[in-house]
């Protein structure tokens, strides 16, 4: 099984993201776009394991207990950085307890063996990838499938997409499929 931990995102929001992404998408048709019910805030990717194992990360991470948080969804950016885009984002600010659960999640599945995170925290929503349908450029370099979808964002005002509380924590299984992965949360686990 291919697994991840993370929140899920409220309803309201998803909607006002989808709303965002659909007014946006025709600006890098070359992109590939997340679909709306797949997004999600990654505390921490796993990976492919047995069944045996997901039963011990689902035992392990019922013993993290950590802090719910305000968090806000807002503004966008995109990784490494806008002129050799790869990855376009909206942000996500929050108290400091959301790094402190990504980081009990990613020292609780250490112990289990899974090697911990190299980079530091940085909670973001993936809207589009970039390279997916387009040509190679000169010299072998994809083309920035951005260029035009960053023209038009300098035109509009930052976006505020709202903030949520969330109460809990999920264990996730990751599918591939055609047109994207799917989703399927496995286990849930509280926030105080």
């Amino acid at each position: 099984m291919r697994i991840f931990v993370a929140l899920d995102i409220d309803e309201a929001i998803r909607e006002r993201i989808s709303r965002f992404m659909e007014g946006l998408r025709g600006f890098a048709p070359d992109a590939w776009w997340v679909r709306p019910e797949s997004l999600h805030v990654t505390l921490k990717f796993v990976g492919e394991k047995s069944p045996e194992v997901v039963e011990k990360i689902k035992e392990a991470l019922s013993s993290v207990h950590a802090e719910g948080t305000d968090i806000s969804f807002r503004g966008y950016g995109f990784f490494p950085g806008p002129k050799a885009a790869r990855v376009f984002w909206i942000g996500i600010a929050s108290g400091p307890q959301l790094a402190s659960l990504a980081k009990a999640v990613d020292e609780t599945l250490f112990a289990l063996g899974i090697p911990k995170e190299e980079h530091a925290f940085s909670p973001h929503l993936t809207l589009a990838r970039g390279g997916g349908r387009s040509a190679r450029g000169e010299r072998g370099h994809a083309p920035n499938v951005f260029q035009h979808l960053l023209e038009k964002l300098a035109a509009l005002t930052m976006p505020d997409f709202g903030p949520m509380r969330p109460r809990e924590f999920f264990l996730y299984q990751s599918q591939p499929q055609r047109g994207g992965s799917r989703y399927t949360k496995i286990a849930a686990f509280p926030l105080t």
